[in-house]
């Protein structure tokens, strides 16, 4: 279904999928295509597009504050030395996606990016390398368009597998690329196209 940008009450045009969701407006608005460096923030994100499989994103986002509280903000230094006590614990909670398979692959993702930060070349680094550090702007019209996943969230996903990471299947990545602004999948005629289009400058990585 082609779905174009629609005009809001407050006059501003937007994406169609956040509806008028005030939680899932000012997710759009502020965070979903914003270019993300941050190492500890692109692992809280994969996982949790992770967790998003075979559920909508906005179940995620209602429930990502009791995310970040059942698994320590995220910390991939804490996530790693989760036993089976804290694994059960986290079965038992019903703030968050109740799937061991899930859970289990967050305690592998984060062994893996402790390596890569421990080992090189960084997290953040590793990602935006193949996006030569820059955001890839696109300028789709209607969600028709825009892919569920591209020859480059294949290579990524490839790349993540082969270090230990799960959950990170192409769909799961290019998701997660749109999210942290690795792409603008933003609807050419939506506000924020134009704001994320202007995020192009590379910041300087921080070496690890």
């Amino acid at each position: 279904m082609s779905r174009a940008p629609r005009l809001h009450p407050d006059g501003k045009t937007r994406c169609p999928w956040p509806g008028e969701d005030p939680l899932y407006v000012a997710y759009h608005d502020t965070e979903w295509g914003v270019p993300e460096y941050d190492d500890r923030a692109l692992y809280e994100k994969l996982i949790l597009d992770g967790f998003q499989a075979g559920l909508s994103w906005i179940t995620i986002l209602r429930k990502r504050d009791n995310f970040r509280k059942a698994f320590d903000d995220f910390q991939p230094e804490k996530i790693a030395r989760y036993n089976e006590k804290k694994v059960h614990a986290l079965m038992n909670d019903a703030g968050i996606v109740r799937n061991k398979a899930k859970i289990d692959g967050a305690i592998l993702s984060a062994k893996s990016y402790l390596d890569i930060m421990e080992n090189g070349p960084g997290f953040s680094k590793l990602l935006w390398d193949f996006m030569d550090g820059r955001p890839k702007v696109n300028n789709f019209k209607t969600t028709a368009s825009v892919p569920a996943s591209t020859p480059l969230s294949v290579q990524i996903s490839k790349e993540l597998s082969s270090r230990g990471f799960k959950f990170v299947g192409p769909t799961i990545v290019y998701a997660f690329m749109q999210a942290t602004g690795m792409v603008n999948d933003h609807l050419v005629d939506c506000h924020c196209h134009a704001t994320c289009s202007k995020m192009q400058r590379k910041p300087r990585l921080k070496a690890k």
